[in-house]
């Protein structure tokens, strides 16, 4: 997208960024990571840790992520703290500069990371103001920039903002999802050890990545399970060819009408064999999608640490990490599926489970990474249902 003169008139000296929406809102700012210049979708996230793994969730693919916690960069950036090897997200948005890293834990300054990772972003911007808009209007199309030289060109950002296809009707599970099958046995991170290794696997289980976060799958190892991973267009023959004692449906991005259209089939097929399956996210509404029920755009999405949801079953309340922006119509739910846990919030669907075959699901994310552990149960009661059904 080109960023060139004419620059605007009402842009102040010092800025080097800026994020334009399609109704010619500008909110200027300084630039920081990567130069140039991209589109995507602004939404907002309410975290006040974890900025690292928000920013390398494969789910953000074709987002421009707002981080309304103002104190960005205080703990630097490091190796460990990354969710897949290339962040997909398209750029980040911030109130203050990036904060100097004090922790022990840092590797580098969070602008050194950005850089490394050819991630633009802005700084110095309302992102009160921004989120307002986004929870008024709904979640926006928009164009960020990053030029030293202060070269801006709004009316050319407005229209690639206005002219981006968005993420409804769009797959982006593809373009995240490994292409090839391969094993994982590291498990979950322990303070003064670092991760582990799984040594004596006793259950195995196949995980469809449509983007699956790396502590998925460490939380899957770390509760004895080898974990083969295979990519989102595997086929039913694929994923039961390799005998999995269960299957797990991965987190990912996108609209999931649109990945349905060749995960569902699959999906109907690994019920009908019986085989024991869990879904978060986006593998909670592909779940859905093959049980019959619906998924609808939501209009700003969850995305944040501090989500209660309830699970029905106990009628515990737990808080959560969420990262979706659509959900799953609790009105089309089939009679042989249940609804299993509820937003506190808005009241919108969190959980499904299914009463004839041996598999349920959730819309947020249960391993956490960043936010709250409240939902790491949800692992376990996979792992006894794998167990119950052996």
């Amino acid at each position: 997208m080109a960023a060139s003169a004419p620059q605007d008139r009402s842009q102040p000296d010092w800025a080097t960024g800026a994020l334009v929406l399609p109704n010619g809102d500008v909110f200027w700012g300084r630039g920081i990571g990567a130069t140039g210049a991209a589109v995507g979708e602004v939404c907002f996230n309410t975290s006040l840790t974890g900025y690292q793994e928000i920013m390398t969730d494969p789910s953000y693919a074709g987002q421009i992520i707002t981080f309304t916690f103002p104190h960005i960069g205080n703990v630097g950036a490091n190796p460990e703290d990354v969710e897949t090897t290339t962040p997909v997200a398209r750029g980040c948005v911030l109130r203050a500069d990036i904060t100097e890293p004090s922790n022990w834990r840092a590797a580098q300054h969070l602008d050194t990371w950005l850089k490394s990772m050819d991630m633009v972003g802005i700084a110095g911007i309302d992102t009160r103001r921004l989120t307002r808009h986004i929870r008024d209007a709904g979640a926006p199309n928009g164009a960020i920039v990053h030029k030293p030289d202060g070269a801006i060109n709004t009316a050319t950002m407005r229209a690639a903002a206005s002219d981006w296809r968005g993420l409804e009707g769009t797959d982006l599970a593809k373009e995240v999802s490994c292409t090839q099958t391969y094993e994982w046995t590291e498990t979950r991170w322990k303070l003064g050890r670092g991760y582990g290794e799984l040594k004596d696997p006793k259950r195995h289980v196949v995980a469809v990545d449509f983007g699956a976060k790396r502590n998925i799958l460490r939380s899957l190892a770390d509760l004895d399970c080898k974990v083969t991973v295979v990519p989102a267009t595997a086929t039913a023959e694929e994923v039961l060819g390799h005998k999995p004692d269960g299957v797990f449906l991965s987190n990912g991005p996108g609209d999931p009408a649109a990945t349905g259209e060749y995960a569902v089939p699959m999906i109907k097929d690994v019920l009908a064999s019986g085989t024991p399956t869990f879904g978060i996210c986006l593998g909670h509404q592909m779940l859905s999608l093959a049980v019959g029920a619906k998924t609808e755009k939501m209009h700003h999405g969850h995305r944040g640490g501090n989500h209660p949801v309830k699970d029905l079953a106990t009628g515990k309340v737990e808080i959560t990490s969420q990262n979706h922006g659509f959900v799953v119509i609790e009105d089309s739910l089939p009679a042989n599926v249940e609804m299993s846990h509820v937003s506190l919030f808005d009241g919108s669907l969190e959980g499904i489970r299914v009463t004839d075959a041996p598999a349920f699901s959730v819309q947020y994310h249960p391993e956490a990474s960043p936010g709250p552990h409240d939902s790491h149960y949800l692992f376990e009661r996979f792992v006894e249902l794998i167990d119950d059904e052996s």
